[in-house]
């Protein structure tokens, strides 16, 4: 059973964004989670065709954790600025658990160490797609099914 790294978005949501009131319900929670995830994903997406830049985190250019760092600033949810220090805060899940949301991090490197993320657009129990900037083609979404993706997450 293959296993990926994620970063679970609802943990973070919950973490980051607890309101004052203790009176919040669970069926609240879970609205205010999947419009955060909606939006997430869309201001994501709303940079497909943005080009790549190394350090970007703007319109003039993403690399892919400043697409991911500026996706979540949007919500008011800060996360680190590298793939590497962004993952340090997910766990393990297994493949077939990864949502929406989550963040899917990949080792493209001969470093055997994390430097690349999206964020995870659609999922299900074979195929993982996500958006993320790539340094070909800028922000671009993707597949776990792809060849290149396919070993290294």
């Amino acid at each position: 059973m293959k296993k990926i790294l994620v970063l679970l978005i609802l943990s973070i949501i919950f973490t980051s964004c607890k309101s004052g009131s203790s009176a919040v319900s669970k069926s609240e929670s879970k609205r205010e989670n999947k419009y955060v995830v909606k939006n997430l994903i869309e201001v994501a997406t709303d940079n497909i065709g943005v080009r790549y830049k190394a350090g970007g985190t703007n319109k003039n250019g993403y690399d892919c954790s400043g697409l991911v760092f500026s996706s979540f600033q949007s919500e008011n949810i800060i996360l680190p600025r590298t793939s590497f220090e962004q993952s340090k805060i997910g766990k393990i899940i297994k493949f077939n658990d990864a949502q929406k949301g989550d963040l899917i991090f990949f080792k493209t490197n001969k470093n055997k160490q994390i430097n690349h993320v999206g964020l995870i657009t659609e999922a299900n129990s074979d195929e993982i797609k996500f958006v993320h900037s790539s340094t070909a083609k800028g922000v671009i979404i993707s597949s776990t099914k792809e060849p290149y993706y396919q070993n290294s997450f």
